[in-house]
């Protein structure tokens, strides 16, 4: 029988955890969008145990199978129970549910990808995993893959949110301003008045409008773009075999003091053992809804990738934020490892 309390608890930090990462929803006043996802955080982990609980939802040969007491425990259950029953749609998707849920968003992109296969017209699959497929880009940004899964989502449920939501950042992505604000414009009569306003601002931002200002433009706006961020990241001695492997990632990140983990600009290179230098700027911007040009103070930061996922994972090596004042003055070195 499965632990009460761990369920509970497992429960209180999926949504704690998700509640964090969808922040930026909040922030833009997407609030029913950013309850209904952390809601399925929710979902996520107690629909893994429940599944996996349940005999009934087994093949005869799992029916003795212990219940997990871990949420690795359940994926690699789960894991092996879709190795002798792949059609399970609801096990692919409860098994990306969870994935996301301890920072394997990578194979919680391949996990979406086979139920997609599976279900090619569920709109709210098709959703989630193209979200997913983003989040485990190196900029966060939508392929051809996740704008298609999109697309066909909104061609089934066109009213869907999210869908506009997201369909309003592919077209920022691409550079098709106007049509994400007449993308989000459509959103506006369906929203509180206070998720209006917000959200009002980023199709402002979109139409190269600063909120407060018709010209869209300051000077610190201006000076910020024209010279970026220039990083110098190194890395310390202890650090050099993982270099020399060839396999590790590093990302240089610059993102908004106190605010959401989202970046606001970011650069993804191989390990080196020699210094690697970047500018960051606007064209590193994941999200057009915020630009880097836009903002008065960042924090800069870079990590060591054991993984090449842009999320943080096991393994990974982080250094200390440092916060700028903008337009960057002078360059930053960071040395990883010290």
């Amino acid at each position: 029988m499965v632990n009460v309390w761990f369920l509970i608890g497992a429960g209180v930090l999926a949504v704690a955890a998700t509640g964090i990462t969808l922040w930026p929803l909040w922030r833009a006043g997407k609030r029913r969008i950013w309850g209904s996802l952390v809601a399925l955080a929710l979902v996520a982990t107690l629909g893994l145990y429940q599944w996996l609980g349940t005999p009934a939802a087994m093949q005869p040969q799992f029916e003795t199978a212990a219940a997990p007491q871990t949420i690795e425990e359940g994926i690699a259950q789960l894991q092996e129970a879709l190795q002798q029953n792949p059609e399970r749609v609801d096990g692919w998707v409860l098994l990306a549910r969870s994935q996301l849920e301890i920072g394997k968003v990578a194979d919680a992109a391949a996990s979406y990808q086979r139920a997609a296969q599976l279900a090619p017209d569920e709109p709210t699959l098709l959703i989630e995993a193209a979200q997913t497929r983003a989040q485990a880009d190196p900029k966060l940004l939508f392929d051809a893959t996740a704008r298609q899964w999109l697309a066909h989502a909104r061609q089934i449920a066109p009213d869907n949110e999210r869908a506009i939501w997201l369909t309003g950042i592919v077209q920022r992505q691409q550079g098709q301003d106007e049509q994400a604000a007449q993308t989000w414009e459509s959103l506006l009569s369906r929203l509180e008045p206070a998720a209006a306003r917000a959200l009002q601002e980023q199709i402002d931002i979109a139409r190269g409008k600063t909120p407060g200002n018709a010209s869209g433009s300051t000077p610190a706006a201006t000076a910020a773009n024209n010279s970026g961020i220039r990083v110098t990241v190194m890395l310390a001695p202890a650090l050099a075999a993982r270099a020399a492997s060839g396999k590790e990632t590093v990302f240089v990140i610059a993102r908004i003091p106190g605010g959401p983990p989202m970046p606001v600009a970011v650069e993804r290179h191989p390990a080196q053992s020699e210094p690697l230098t970047v500018t960051l700027d606007d064209a590193d911007s994941p999200m057009p809804t915020q630009k880097l040009s836009a903002l008065q103070e960042v924090e800069v930061f870079a990590r060591l990738s054991a993984s090449g996922n842009a999320m943080r994972g096991e393994g990974d090596v982080e250094s200390a934020p440092v916060k700028l004042k903008l337009p960057a003055d002078k360059p930053l070195t960071i040395t990883l490892g010290q």
